[in-house]
């Protein structure tokens, strides 16, 4: 069976019937294969239950496939995001199970095909609940981006460096409390905290020891203090620049601080590639000292993300930030401070092309193969390789998704033909 692709649409978007194209064994044709080191022109993808079996040069007899048929397009791995809080209207932190689905639904539609769902600060009651939601969530997503786990951003912070996370909750780390959360939920798969925080270090040991992710984040760490936390588990870098210490001055003194650190360390750093947090010139520096092996791109997207730009809530609807989006992102009502990211993970994609003239290979590549390394799903995600799964994008020139695959099955096509 052909399952046509069509070439020229508009930028109206739908979702397809899932029993369109979702046979055991699926072959993608004449398209531009994006691998981690090259251009594979006019290749084939073949697919069978939801696995990448085989990656070819030239088109071969696959009996009993679906067939999409690419068009010259890209086909590349999907899109990861190690760092989202919502998107199309709704939180993480909402309190729903609807909330989870939507979200993985709308940034589907922008070529992510797995995530780690985010937190904001918050009571230990609210993480925990949130928890909760996401087990159920995870257990019910069969239309959207596919969960990694859960990201607790905070609440172990820096108050100076709070950025847009709301004061009430920040705190030191406490074993009492962590040890609780750590028991409740195995779903947790990265932590956030300012490592110079009293009991900061024990906590990421704790961390490493649980398999889980510690990265540095909204902290006024110098380098010393960034180098005792890397050496005991905070091995990432959370979204470079924002919220965290560059340069300062102690009595005189200048000492480098958690920027300069992750640029020193063999660190990986995850950035705010919209072209807004960070302008052309900071993407290219990063680019060009840490190298796309060592960069994730992550949307940090709010729920105003995939939404028309006006007034919306930074966290959940009980108890958020109001702010307003407007110029591509969302800030402070009156306008002092960014207050969050409405990117989608194409944008992420074509910013680092064309504002810092990186390649679209690795522009992809710190979109898929390096964020799943840091995840350590790198054995399944990340690239178009035989035996791993059968998640793909397909977009055109200018970057824009025209199809999603998650695990063989087509979630998303843009198939509105163009007036």
């Amino acid at each position: 069976m052909l399952c046509t692709f069509i070439g020229k649409v508009q930028s109206t978007a739908r979702f397809v019937d899932r029993n369109i194209c979702n046979t055991m064994r699926l072959k993608i044709i004449n398209g531009t294969i994006i691998t981690p080191y090259r251009y594979i022109r006019n290749g084939t993808v073949w697919v069978e239950n939801g696995i990448i079996i085989g990656i070819e040069t030239r088109d071969v007899d696959f009996p009993g496939a679906d067939v999409i048929d690419a068009e010259g397009h890209y086909v590349a791995p999907g899109f990861i995001d190690l760092h989202i809080h919502g998107g199309g209207g709704h939180d993480f932190m909402d309190g729903s199970v609807e909330a989870f689905l939507k979200i993985a639904e709308t940034h589907a539609q922008y070529g992510t095909t797995a995530m780690v769902p985010t937190t904001l600060t918050a009571e230990k009651e609210d993480l925990l609940e949130t928890l909760d939601f996401y087990e159920k969530a995870n257990a019910a997503n069969a239309n959207g981006a596919q969960f990694l786990g859960m990201h607790l951003e905070g609440p172990y912070f820096a108050l100076g460096q709070r950025g847009a996370q709301d004061p009430r909750y920040i705190r030191n780390p406490d074993p009492k409390e962590y040890e609780e959360v750590l028991a409740y939920s195995n779903s947790i798969t990265r932590w956030s905290a300012a490592p110079e925080l009293p009991g900061a270090i024990d906590f990421g040991k704790r961390l490493k020891q649980k398999g889980i992710l510690a990265a540095v984040a909204h902290t006024d760490a110098i380098y010393e203090d960034v180098l005792e936390a890397f050496e005991n588990g905070y091995t990432l870098a959370t979204h470079l620049y924002s919220a965290m210490s560059g340069v300062t001055r102690r009595n005189a003194f200048r000492y480098a601080g958690t920027i300069e650190s992750a640029f020193l360390l063999d660190m990986d750093v995850e950035i705010i590639a919209d072209g807004v947090h960070l302008p052309a010139p900071l993407l290219k520096l990063i680019y060009k000292i840490k190298g796309p092996d060592r960069i994730a791109l992550i949307t940090d997207a709010m729920r105003a993300a995939g939404m028309p730009e006006g007034e919306s809530t930074l966290g959940s609807l009980k108890n958020g930030l109001k702010v307003i989006v407007e110029d591509g992102v969302a800030k402070l009502p009156d306008r002092t401070s960014f207050a969050g990211s409405v990117s989608t993970a194409d944008r992420l994609v074509r910013a680092m092309v064309n504002m810092a003239d990186v390649s679209l290979l690795d522009a992809v590549r710190m979109a898929t193969a390096t964020p799943a390394r840091i995840m350590g799903v790198h054995d399944r995600k990340g690239t178009l390789v035989a035996g791993k799964d059968a998640d793909i994008v397909i977009f055109d020139a200018d970057i824009r998704i025209q199809r999603t695959i998650i695990k063989g099955k087509t979630i998303y096509l843009n198939a509105i033909p163009q007036i």
